[in-house]
């Protein structure tokens, strides 16, 4: 799935992954290929990218906006 991280200044991230686990408001949550459609709050916390057999990703984020639509996760951070 695709997955664009941006943040006000700047695109974080923009690429292929397997999985992406956020920091949502309650919680931890993670999405996968084929997720249903969803837009959820975000919290302070980790994101962590799996792409393939590649080890894992994290960036930093305060809190942002997540949206989820036929195989593309948009996380618009800050």
């Amino acid at each position: 799935m695709k997955l664009e991280i941006i943040t006000p200044e700047k695109t974080i991230f923009s690429g292929e992954v397997e999985m992406v686990q956020l920091p949502g408001l309650d919680g931890l949550f993670a999405i996968l290929n084929n997720h249903a459609p969803m837009i959820a709050a975000l919290g302070k916390g980790r994101v962590k990218i799996t792409e393939g057999t590649k080890n894992p990703r994290f960036f930093e984020i305060s809190g942002g906006i997540l949206e989820v639509l036929k195989n593309k996760v948009l996380v618009l951070a800050e």
